[in-house]
């Protein structure tokens, strides 16, 4: 939302808002210039008059504050059909996926950027390279992270579609894995006529949805070794951050490509935003050069701060990942930044909507156990009524499995027992999609830091 607000009001609309709490997302909308009020309620509609009123899939249809702009004949339209509409009407670059979108979005934006080609964006976090995660162009060119958790990326027709992966999420819309596989073939058919196609096939859904397509002479391929069209191999991981590793376009070797980032999923990432990068006419000297001093994005394996004493140092990492797939590949990244047994592992985890966690209670349990210590908060519900669904079915599983799993009342009472479980040398991780990334920061503004 934040992304397409600062868009609309680059392009000249007087663009005003709200949320329900404030952030550092919404103080940096104020500074652009852009009117922020916290609560939701139908007082908005007098209070900031709109033309239009544009609201996140996270809003129920029939709120209040909806219902007061229809009855005012004020027309409403969700935030993922209003970014198509921009999209559509540009050289959209679609990248779609259920993990990895915002880092390969990212990197592609960055690609393009340092390519001289100026690109638009609209990403769901701020990159770092840019310091913001919207920004106009003047080519024609418009990059944008397209999210499937309401459906509503089946509105856009890119010029050219990057797919990461395609895995079962958002089982609050998606009931069943065939859900998330016909909607992600209906989306990579609605592509504009002669548009490429680049999907990473290192995962069962993508792979499925190849055979779908095939034959798709528009199809271009992205994995591990010398068998697609694009492949990474003979890979360097770097004690304390950043991969290097040889980039193979069909039978041909690119070249080697650096990454200040870690993780396969980052290899992954940054070969579909090559070979992407590419379909656009950057050759590929210009795109290591700009990957190699790639930042990520917020929020994505971002290191916030740490505490130092005589004694040694304490690493404060924040990261998004909530599915058990993010898990397992940020928490296999954080091995190959702070390898064990030098550093031990702690991670605050916020288990995010009571659907997903009910869905997959069992497999984030089994990737939690890839670190050393785990605090678990109470569920952040982002808006789902409350179910008989809690952290401890995560931490019952782990704790009779030999995991050290221990239940958290709040953030106050995290911060609490962190305070004599965390030992010189630990890192600590805060994971999760909720509010979560609060208490990293709050932990060190409590030692001083």
């Amino acid at each position: 939302m934040s992304a397409l607000a600062l868009l609309l009001s680059g392009m000249g609309f007087k663009v005003d808002g709200c949320d329900l709490v404030r952030t550092d997302g919404l103080t940096k909308l104020e500074r652009s210039g852009i009117a922020c009020a916290l609560g939701h309620g139908a007082y908005h509609i007098e209070k900031f008059p709109p033309q239009l009123l544009i609201y996140s899939g996270a809003i129920d249809a029939n709120h209040e504050e909806l219902i007061a702009a229809r009855k005012k004949g004020i027309k409403t339209i969700g935030r993922g059909l209003a970014l198509s509409r921009l999209f559509n009407a540009a050289r959209g670059i679609g990248v779609a996926g259920t993990h990895g979108k915002t880092t390969t979005s990212s990197m592609i934006a960055l690609i393009l950027e340092r390519g001289g080609l100026s690109p638009t964006f609209a990403i769901g976090a701020e990159v770092c390279d840019f310091g913001t995660g919207a920004r106009l162009g003047e080519g024609d060119l418009f990059v944008a992270e397209i999210d499937e958790s309401d459906g509503s990326f089946e509105f856009f027709q890119p010029a050219l579609t990057a797919v990461t992966n395609v895995d079962w999420d958002h089982v609050n819309y998606f009931h069943t894995p065939g859900d998330v596989s016909a909607a992600f073939e209906r989306f990579t058919r609605a592509r504009k006529p002669g548009a490429p196609l680049v999907i990473c096939a290192e995962d069962d859904g993508s792979r499925a949805l190849i055979e779908k397509l095939h034959p798709d002479p528009l199809l271009v391929t992205c994995g591990w070794g010398r068998s697609f069209d694009w492949g990474a191999f003979d890979v360097t991981r770097k004690i304390g951050g950043g991969v290097i590793f040889s980039v193979a376009r069909g039978k041909e070797t690119l070249g080697r490509l650096e990454l200040a980032v870690s993780g396969d999923h980052n290899i992954m990432n940054a070969l579909l935003a090559c070979a992407s990068g590419a379909l656009l006419g950057v050759p590929f000297e210009s795109m290591a050069d700009a990957l190699s001093g790639f930042r990520g994005a917020k929020r994505r394996l971002e290191k916030v701060g740490e505490k130092k004493d005589k004694d040694g140092s304490i690493d404060v990492i924040d990261d998004y990942g909530h599915h058990p797939a993010e898990i397992t590949a940020s928490l296999a990244a954080m091995r190959d930044i702070y390898p064990a047994p030098d550093r031990r592992l702690v991670v605050v985890f916020q288990p995010h909507r009571y659907t997903r966690t009910r869905a997959f209670y069992r497999q984030i349990a089994s990737a939690l156990g890839g670190c050393d210590l785990v605090f678990l908060l109470p569920i952040y519900s982002a808006g789902e009524p409350s179910e008989d669904i809690t952290s401890a079915m995560i931490s019952d599983i782990m704790n009779s499995n030999g995991r050290n799993a221990v239940l958290c009342d709040d953030q106050e009472d995290a911060l609490a027992k962190l305070d004599f479980a965390l030992r010189p040398n630990d890192v600590l991780m805060t994971l999760g999609a909720g509010n979560v990334t609060e208490l990293g920061k709050a932990y060190l503004k409590r030692c001083g830091k």
